[in-house]
């Protein structure tokens, strides 16, 4: 086979940064990007900034990373993952209503092409900031931890996220949310025996046996833990459950797999061991898992962002409750906030949809900030 043999591969679609934002954030969402389909995303955000004189533009796989080099005497990152959950029939993106109330609805307008449009836009048209800026714009972080695309770039090209302070472009509201929770999934595996159903005395049904688990799970109650004076809620729930070969045997094995959202108080042992306890007698088997970051709004960077956003924007801060990439910042020591368009309760819901203002109102106070 030749390279001409292989199938054509699809134009670059094309994206005007320094056009219209809501046109800008429709484009992106328009082009689908679910976790591992990211390339054509990239491709776009790469061919828009690439040609821009005040940006040396760098790639690893389908993560896109632009950055100032002015010699200021502070640099930042800004960054946001460009993949989302599988669609639902919510793409192309549509526009409900009409001027201040104006939202667009569809998949990626809240988690997080908003903000990563914002990104795109303050990246082409900001040539001189006050700070030095790095935009990453990344993949895989709706999955596996093992896949991120942040993460791969801090195990390959650490000199690539080398700053003083970094804001995650995660939906907030247009608020500002400190640190985040940590996240861990686990499969508390039953056991039976297996027989035939005909015969099913002879053996001991595994998914009967799960409802032990469900039961456990559906009575235990989630703590708030207050974390340097934010209050962070936790969840444990079942996300999933496998069990059986065939239709005329019991199950020998059924598999309940469960997501743990815990506190930033909590390490990861400690939450592992708390979920370890909570099924006492079952087989455990932790499979992902990533701490959280606490809020770290006493830092003075970090206190200095939330200030002149928040004069933007209105209202005070408030806790990360999912899981997010300034988990991977605190790691490095950098501290780092959340700050986006959308509302967080509507992320990977069918009804997923962003106020059009907030987009405006998020891009304004974000380049106020860089260019203060």
């Amino acid at each position: 086979m030749t390279t001409a043999d292989l199938p054509a591969r699809p134009p670059v679609p094309v994206l005007d940064p320094a056009g219209d934002l809501l046109t800008l954030t429709r484009a992106l969402c328009d082009i689908p990007s679910v976790s591992g389909d990211e390339a054509a995303i990239a491709d776009a955000v790469e061919a828009a900034l690439a040609p821009l004189p005040h940006l040396e533009v760098l790639r690893d796989g389908d993560a896109v990373v632009a950055r100032t080099r002015l010699g200021r005497a502070q640099r930042v990152v800004v960054a946001g993952h460009v993949d989302t959950v599988p669609i639902a029939g919510n793409v192309p993106t549509w526009l409900v209503g009409e001027g201040a109330e104006a939202q667009l609805w569809g998949r990626g307008t809240v988690d997080m092409k908003g903000g990563v449009a914002i990104q795109v836009a303050l990246a082409a048209t900001l040539t001189e900031p006050t700070r030095d800026v790095t935009w990453v714009f990344y993949d895989h972080e709706e999955v596996e931890a093992s896949l991120n695309g942040l993460g791969r770039i801090v195990r390959e090209h650490p000199d690539w996220l080398a700053c003083d302070f970094a804001v995650l472009g995660e939906p907030t509201a247009a608020g500002v949310e400190g640190g985040c929770n940590g996240t861990l999934r686990a499969e508390v595996r039953v056991a039976g025996v297996a027989a035939h159903s005909a015969r099913s005395w002879m053996g001991v049904n595994a998914i009967h046996g799960a409802g032990e688990v469900l039961r456990r799970l559906e009575e235990y109650v989630a703590a708030d833990v207050e974390v340097d004076g934010l209050v962070y809620r936790e969840g444990m729930n079942a996300v999933g459950i496998t069990g059986g070969v065939a239709g005329n045997v019991v199950p020998d094995e059924c598999v309940v797999t469960v997501n743990y959202r815990f506190a930033p108080a909590r390490s990861v042992e400690e939450a592992s061991a708390h979920v370890r306890e909570l099924f006492d007698g079952y087989d455990v088997t932790i499979t992902d898992s990533s701490g959280g970051a606490r809020p770290g709004l006493d830092h003075p960077a970090a206190a200095d962002f939330a200030a002149a956003a928040l004069a933007f924007t209105g209202g005070t801060p408030a806790p990360k409750l999912g899981w997010t990439d300034v988990a991977r910042f605190a790691e490095l020591g950098i501290p780092a906030v959340n700050f986006g368009p959308g509302d967080p309760v509507l992320a990977h819901k069918d009804d997923e949809h962003c106020p059009v203002a907030q987009l405006t109102l998020c891009h304004d106070a974000l380049r106020a900030w860089l260019t203060s």
